[in-house]
């Protein structure tokens, strides 16, 4: 357990590295550029062209075109977890 909570914590500071900043950008508030960090990590059912960094969570989100709407949704890795540029802050 705690090994898995190291590599976790080293993988979120290795992505903070590789943070995107606004000249990375789209017009449309889309990453130019993803990290091939990000890359390597995401699950392969997410549209890797459509994708932005929300601002107040630090994760990345991607847009999903659905048959009834289209929104934006965390990028996951293969085993479900958001890919962020920081640690998510403890609850209070």
């Amino acid at each position: 357990m705690h090994r898995s909570a190291q590599l976790l914590l080293g993988g979120t500071l290795f992505l903070a590295a590789c943070a995107t900043t606004g000249s990375n950008q789209t017009d449309e508030g889309f990453v130019e550029d993803l990290p091939e960090a990000v890359i390597a990590l995401a699950a392969p059912f997410q549209d890797l062209t459509t994708v932005r960094l929300d601002p107040a969570s630090g994760c990345y989100l991607y847009r999903h075109v659905g048959p009834v709407e289209t929104t934006f949704l965390p990028l996951l890795t293969r085993d479900g977890r958001p890919i962020c540029t920081r640690a998510p802050e403890p609850a209070a």
